[in-house]
This record gives structure tokens, sequence and C-alpha cells, in this order.
């Protein structure tokens, strides 16, 4: 059985990334491990900043990245909410972690994930039976 996990917006960046084409494969083999037994999760957050940062930063183009808001959005999505805006301000506050990665932390718990994937969040940390793993650590692109 597979662990559910969530993917932060910069792991699904990569699946467009041909610059950095181990993290790319990296990303494809676990968005891919996720779309087939239905383990991964999203929230509308992470789908807004891939949109944005696919089309401004990778060129890719609006209708292509709509379509892959689309699909990414098949795995399990996150509402945020008024209760996730305010578990993350607490994080935020209790434990000094950015905001945004607050919500993010927050969407993947709200998720039931066991694990988040992430490039910015501290590799290994645990946050509420949350564990953080950076999925290119150990890569020589990482």
């Amino acid at each position: 059985m597979s662990v559910r996990s969530f993917f932060d917006t910069n792991v699904l960046v990569y699946t467009d990334d041909h610059d950095a084409p181990e993290k790319q494969a990296r990303a494809l083999e676990l968005w891919e491990r996720a779309r087939l037994d239905g383990s991964g999760a999203v929230s509308t957050q992470v789908l807004q900043e891939y949109f944005v940062v696919a089309t401004r930063k990778l060129g890719v183009p609006t209708g292509i990245a709509r379509r892959k808001v689309e699909i990414i959005s098949r795995l399990g999505l996150v509402i945020l909410g008024l209760p996730e805006i305010l578990a993350a301000t607490d994080l935020h506050r209790l434990h000094g972690i950015g905001f945004w990665d607050a919500l993010i932390i927050q969407a993947a718990r709200r998720a039931d994930c066991r694990v988040l994937y992430s490039e910015d969040l501290q590799h290994t940390r645990r946050i509420d039976g949350l564990q953080i793993v950076n999925p290119f650590e150990g890569t020589s692109a990482a």
C-alpha cells in the first residue's frame, strides 16, 4: 500500500523543467506513481502557483499549463478555506515557518498525507506526523 503524499508546487514545476533533467525525471516518477495508485494530493494553492511558475518562469504555453492544472487536480484536491488559513497562521507563529509553507503543510495534513514532497522545506523534518521529504536530496542536481 502506498503512503498518501502531498506535492508542493516546486516538485510539480520540475515535471516541465527540461533544464533540470534529473529533477524532472524524479518529479515525473513521483507524479506517475501517485497518479496510478491514487496516493497523491495537492491544494488549490499548489494549482495556482504551478500555473504562474510554469507559464512565467518556464514559458509553458498557457493552454498547456491550464490543461496540466486540470490533470493535476485529479489527485486528492484540498480546497483551502478559513480553517486552513487560521491553522497556517498558528503554525507560522508557533514554529517560525513561512506563512505560504505553513499553508502547504496544513493542506497536506487536511488531506491526511503522511509525506510532503518539497524542495523548499527542511528535509526529514516532522510536523505533527507529517514527514517532509526533499525528493531531490542526493541527486547531483540538488
